[in-house]
């Protein structure tokens, strides 16, 4: 298996967000994490992207625990939350530029990156001028842009219309073809054929973690 979660359970200040939760995904494999809102979906794509320590159980890449090389995981990841993290002062290109140097990512990747979400025409402008939907476009280029094996994404079709959203469907196939893994949380309709999915649930505990 490329990507394992074994016996998962986070912590948030003072509540028990999930327990007991695992799965198993090879090269190729998607999964949609579903359930309401508080149930831990984006904590668990914040753990899978070393952004969070589960206080039990363990995180897999191809048999490894991730803890052992976090700096390597980090380079492996490219996660995209639900926030988009963009230097407003920097040009569209510059902000992609940094991120995808940042990720180990080549640089002769951020024009078609920019290119495939139709941010072209914008690639010398402040990204402060950005609109919502430009700027969530921007974000899902650093997934073209940095060629990481392993996606997280939180609720990527935010502000999208209906033309992007198609260009992130067959990014996300694309992916999946040279045999990335994709995770995402998403309450939109979004195609991805195969895929598994993880419902996750609000977790009723008191008491002291195990």
């Amino acid at each position: 298996m490329l990507l394992e979660g074994q016996d998962l359970a986070c912590m948030r200040g003072e509540r028990m967000v999930f327990a007991g939760l695992s799965f198993a995904l090879d090269a190729g494999d998607a999964l949609v994490l579903t359930g309401p809102n508080g149930s831990g979906k984006s904590s668990l794509l914040r753990m899978l992207a070393g952004l969070l320590r589960p206080i039990r159980g363990r995180l897999l890449w191809q048999g490894d625990p991730v803890t052992r090389d976090a700096d390597a995981h980090r380079t492996r990841v490219c996660y995209v939350g639900h926030q988009d993290p963009i230097k407003p002062l920097l040009s569209v290109r510059e902000n992609l530029a940094f991120w995808s140097t940042l990720q180990g990512g080549a640089v002769d990747g951020v024009e078609p990156a920019l290119a495939r979400f139709g941010l072209t025409a914008l690639a010398a402008e402040p990204a402060r001028f950005l609109s919502a939907g430009q700027r969530r476009r921007l974000n899902l280029a650093r997934l073209l842009a940095c060629a990481a094996p392993l996606w997280l994404l939180d609720e990527p079709t935010v502000a999208l219309d209906q033309e992007a959203s198609m260009t992130l469907e067959a990014a996300l196939a694309e992916q999946r073809a040279r045999g990335g893994v994709v995770l995402l949380a998403t309450h939109a309709r979004i195609t991805l054929p195969g895929a598994g999915s993880l419902a996750l649930e609000r977790f009723a505990w008191s008491g002291e973690p195990a």
